[in-house]
């Protein structure tokens, strides 16, 4: 790091190189911090949680009895140790409450002003922040397992939605009603998330084993169905032919830039693929242990080189380089079933939830003192991790 620090000073280095040195180290480095707590309200599993994209301050919870929670995580307080505060909740004594297990809650992209949540009550509600009432409200005829706004989106206002129907569902916040729908599937759609690349791209991974890419705009709406086999069906199955994992496919993440797609499946497999081309990049994670019958919340670091995936394993949280396989560390702490995760990027943290009916906050730990004398390249050899080799050049897209 003293070595990157004097290079950028004597303006041999570029900026960003510093930036992504930092953020893999801080990463590689998140711990338990007995110094940060997160006011325990839930008094039943947490299901989802999400951070808002614009300060990176508030955080949204969603737990299986209906409950929603918003916290502060900025330490208001100045001192070393303090607890993310609990603003307000929509507990069960408020009239618009979830009647049942919230699946998802996500902020608004552009503003704090309004959130979004849904649940096995067959609802997608749409929140006013400041006055804790839904601004609108969506009806579905089956259970609700997941939905997304896109992230980049400025010519649509569209919600996705996985239902117990095979049929994913879009929402227009505009008209308030549904504006169409996508057929395809062949049961439940459990995941679906917005390309962070292309507005109008949309992922959705189902139950019958299959994630398919979309492009809202094209009447036949499906652009294509991600093959684990790329292509040579000589060595599968018919049945497993044109399938993406071998079981049901319940958790979706791309990558920060877009470029990649992550997936979970109840195969105990995670895939990484190519989202221009559809390609399997036959990474290997190893075994993913992944019970759930329902959607499964992970996460990919943003800024990191290499980026990592946190994904839920159990009671723990698995950290994964995302482009090697390479298993880096496993989080403990929880007490039972892990059931999703949040990367905060504006400081590489990472909040988890479980459902034990908390939420734990893994922070970055403090950078240990080294003498002005001694520079990166002499450092003992265990500070040499792999995953910190930056292979960066000013050629590469920041983006």
């Amino acid at each position: 790091m003293l070595g990157l620090l004097s290079a950028r000073q004597l303006g041999l280095d570029d900026p960003a190189r510093l930036r992504r040195a930092e953020r893999t180290r801080r990463v590689l480095s998140l711990e338990l911090n007995k110094d940060r707590d997160v006011e325990r309200i839930h008094e039943s599993g947490i299901n989802t949680l999400d951070i808002e994209p614009v300060e990176g301050r508030y955080m949204l919870s969603g737990e299986s009895d209906g409950v929603i929670v918003l916290y502060d995580l900025e330490n208001l307080t100045r001192k070393p140790s303090y607890t993310c505060k609990a603003l307000f909740s929509v507990g069960k004594s408020h009239p618009d409450v979830h009647k049942y297990s919230v699946e998802t809650v996500q902020w608004y992209p552009r503003d704090t002003g309004m959130f979004t949540s849904s649940s096995f009550d067959k609802t997608l509600k749409i929140w006013d922040t400041n006055t804790l009432q839904p601004a609108d409200i969506f009806y579905f005829e089956g259970t609700v397992y997941s939905h997304h706004m896109s992230p980049v989106a400025t010519q649509h206002c569209l919600i996705a939605v996985g239902t117990k129907s095979p049929k994913v569902q879009l929402c227009d916040l505009k008209s308030g009603s549904s504006s169409h729908i996508l057929q395809g599937h062949r049961q439940e759609v459990l995941a679906v998330s917005w390309s962070p690349r292309h507005e109008y791209v949309l992922a959705t991974g189902s139950a019958d084993g299959r994630v398919k890419l979309w492009d809202v705009r094209r009447a036949s709406g499906c652009l294509s169905t991600l093959d684990q086999h790329n292509g040579e069906k000589s060595k599968a199955s018919s049945e497993a032919a044109n399938t993406a994992h071998n079981g049901r496919v319940n958790g979706l993440c791309y990558t920060s830039d877009g470029l990649h797609l992550l997936t979970i499946g109840t195969d105990d497999r995670m895939r990484l693929w190519n989202s221009s081309t559809g390609e399997n990049t036959l990474v290997n994670y190893g075994k993913i242990c992944n019970e759930s019958w329902k959607g499964l919340k992970f996460a990919i670091s943003c800024g990191c080189n290499p980026e990592f995936a946190f994904v839920p394993y159990g009671s723990t949280i698995a950290v994964y380089t995302v482009f090697t396989g390479e298993l880096i560390t496993v989080l403990r702490g929880h007490y039972s079933t892990v059931n999703c995760c949040v990367f905060q990027p504006h400081f590489q943290e990472l909040y988890s939830g479980s459902k034990d009916c908390n939420i734990l906050a893994w922070i970055p730990a403090p950078r240990e003192p080294v003498l002005d004398d001694i520079s990166e390249k002499s450092l003992p050899q265990q500070h040499l991790n792999q995953a910190y080799e930056d292979a960066w050049s000013s050629s590469d897209d920041e983006g």
